[in-house]
């Protein structure tokens, strides 16, 4: 019989180096990413610079005091920078885990949640403002968890400039008077992100409902 009616061992390896066959080895799973690395540390550090942030704001007291303003600022800044870059090192080094998934949204609503909160009760905010936001943030992540098992609803081009949006806008809050802007410009740029917030949580909605109508058809 010829070889080229023989069946072939799918598990031998037809032209080895040296002419020797031999079983064909398959690479190694990759080891389970440890809950304690680089990503993580950054959303945990988020965490904790809240309620340093909310204390540096509530001590200054009233607009007027610089030093205290400026720490606040700093505290906000630092966390903000955290946010930007724990998914891209989670995902840039493959260190995605559960707890990351969890953990970096609920840091997220807590910093944005804390600052306008503070501002509203400090009367430098309007409640309207910070209750819309606030809605937009708690249901679209409420709505992330509730369709995980379907699919993932990836972060738009509106979701990440309503980001960066809110962060400038309570950067603009949270300066001192001898440094701040016209409170025009201030209202401007909360005006537009309070605008692209509620686009932007819109688009999630019909994601998620296209989502779920797709899981459903595909079962």
């Amino acid at each position: 019989m010829s070889d080229i009616s023989r069946p072939r061992d799918a598990s031998v390896d037809p032209d080895p180096p040296g002419g020797h066959a031999g079983p064909v080895t398959e690479a190694p799973p990759p080891p389970p990413v440890g809950l304690v690395n680089m990503a993580n540390a950054l959303t945990v550090a988020r965490l904790f610079l809240v309620p340093i942030f909310v204390v540096f704001l509530v001590v200054a007291g009233h607009p007027g005091s610089t030093g205290w303003r400026l720490g606040a600022l700093a505290a906000f800044g630092v966390a903000s920078v955290t946010d930007l870059f724990d998914g891209k090192v989670a995902r840039s080094r493959n260190l995605v885990t559960d707890f990351g998934k969890i953990a970096d949204p609920i840091a997220d609503k807590a910093l944005t949640g804390a600052a306008l909160i503070t501002l509203s009760a400090m009367g430098e905010l309007a409640w309207w403002v910070t209750a819309l936001i606030m809605v937009r943030e708690i249901g679209v992540t409420a709505l992330r968890f509730a369709v995980i098992r379907r699919g993932v609803i990836a972060a738009s081009a509106g979701g990440k400039l309503k980001t960066v949006l809110q962060i400038a806008a309570i950067c603009l809050y949270l300066l001192p008077p001898l440094l701040s802007p016209p409170a025009l410009v201030r209202e401007v740029v909360m005006g537009a992100a309070v605008v692209v917030t509620l686009v932007s949580g819109a688009d999630y909605v019909v994601r998620a409902i296209r989502l779920t109508s797709k899981s459903d058809k595909t079962t």
